[in-house]
């Protein structure tokens, strides 16, 4: 390709995300962040540049936050051996202060890169101005600890930031009735976000490309799903352990007013651009009953 090519396929790029600037500018998006896209120092700088992006152009982006795998690290390093059950971790009062001690951590050192690329972020959990609300989350009627299901999101704080012209970057701790400190799942809490603030989309960055109609089979990727079709999908026996809570959380999301819910995969470079701004995109979308279709194989 001569430089004339490239410039001209550089032009074509930007034509092709512009219906998609224009359609969601001033539209808020919750991004939520973790998986290899958290332990890799590339792709989280490919990540936060998106996001910043995202911002410039015109969205009103919310990142929310995971740290599982660094939580599970300085767990082991304070003498305990994480402890899982059905999925969520057991934690104590220990495992607790360390978990916040970690999101912490992460949140600040996100808002850091965030700043590198020119937009302004602040960091917060789901304690500060009572964001989020917990009940005491069991599993299966097993005692787990302090770990918090939302009952209700408080969007003064988020919605504050957003009109000063901050990303909100929020790390799921959440503050139970008894005002002790609760670990919330990070999936959970960035589909009750989504729902309080009406976010327009809401994208999941994982480590697998998206939704596949056989699990088996990486080429039976599926770009877009409807709730109907999403639902049978859930009933078809083809859902992997992991990829089962979070279709329901995006069924639940969109059920709740959220537009479009994103499944992605974060190891790739800039996968929130690739997945928003193109007409195929890379991973799959599940929409909304009143929603246009936007991957069509004509396109």
């Amino acid at each position: 390709m001569d430089n004339m090519e490239l410039w001209l396929h550089k032009a074509e790029v930007l034509i092709e995300a512009l219906p998609y600037i224009r359609e969601f500018n001033g539209k808020k998006i919750v991004v939520k962040y973790g998986g290899s896209a958290m332990t890799d120092n590339q792709l989280k700088k490919s990540v936060i540049t998106d996001v910043a992006l995202l911002k410039l152009v015109g969205f009103k982006p919310i990142i929310v936050h995971g740290g599982g795998k660094e939580i599970s690290k300085w767990v082991r390093l304070s003498g305990q051996e994480p402890e899982f059950v059905n999925g969520l971790r057991v934690t104590d009062a220990k495992t607790m202060e360390v978990a916040e001690m970690v999101l912490n951590k992460v949140n600040k050192g996100l808002v850091q890169y965030m700043e590198s690329n020119g937009v302004r972020a602040a960091g917060i959990s789901g304690k500060d101005g009572y964001t989020m609300k917990v009940r005491k989350k069991t599993s299966n009627g097993k005692d787990i600890g302090f770990v918090g299901e939302v009952t209700e999101v408080n969007t003064e704080l988020i919605d504050t930031l957003i009109e000063n012209d901050f990303v909100p970057v929020i790390c799921p701790i959440g503050l139970g009735e008894d005002f002790n400190s609760y670990n919330i799942n990070a999936d959970d809490a960035a589909c009750a976000i989504a729902t309080a603030v009406g976010a327009e989309k809401l994208a999941f960055l994982t480590d697998i490309e998206g939704v596949y109609a056989d699990p088996l089979d990486p080429s039976s990727l599926i770009s877009e799903l409807s709730i109907p079709e999403a639902k049978e999908f859930l009933k078809s026996g083809n859902v992997g352990g992991g990829m089962l809570p979070k279709i329901q959380n995006c069924i639940d999301a969109i059920e709740n007013g959220v537009a479009r819910v994103h499944i992605l995969d974060g190891r790739i470079e800039h996968c929130l651009l690739l997945e928003f701004f193109t007409n195929k995109g890379i991973g799959t979308a599940i929409i909304g009953d009143n929603e246009r279709r936007y991957y069509d194989d004509n396109k």
